[in-house]
């Protein structure tokens, strides 16, 4: 059954929940996972395509977007609209619900940050996995800030 993991942090500014998928996205890719980024729309999807080349000084994250002809090939693929054809360990998700497919992962990330609107969400979000009787953990990344 897969695996459900909320990350919370405070953080409300723009783009905070885009910042915490690169971070994830980045953990996963170091341990050969295949990862899924599911955006709400090609807009963010792109956004968060820009964002994974330079959210951390250093860092190399190779990636496609999924209608790229290399995606097949990437270990990150960042989608919105159709389900992912390759990717089956971790999805990310940055939409307000939950995607149809998220029961073919290994694992889902749910990424809550300190705006209200996206409490409310992440709130509808946990509830549907719970109801469901899926494995639910929660990471305050606050408290485990240096």
């Amino acid at each position: 059954m897969t695996r459900v993991d909320f990350y919370i942090v405070e953080d409300n500014r723009a783009q905070a929940r885009q910042r915490l998928a690169c971070r994830l996205a980045e953990k996963a890719y170091t341990l050969n996972h295949t990862v899924y980024i599911h955006a709400d729309d090609r807009q963010q999807a792109e956004q968060l395509d820009q964002l994974l080349w330079t959210f951390r000084d250093g860092s190399f994250i190779p990636h496609s977007l999924q209608d790229d002809k290399v995606a097949s090939q990437a270990a990150i693929v960042i989608g919105c609209d159709d389900e992912p054809k390759e990717h089956n360990q971790v999805l990310i998700n940055l939409g307000e619900t939950v995607p149809p497919f998220f029961s073919r992962f290994e694992r889902v990330a749910e990424l809550i940050t300190g705006d209200e609107q996206a409490r409310q969400a992440g709130r509808e979000r946990f509830r549907f996995y719970r109801d469901r009787g899926y494995e639910l953990n929660t990471h305050n990344l606050d408290d485990k800030a240096s």
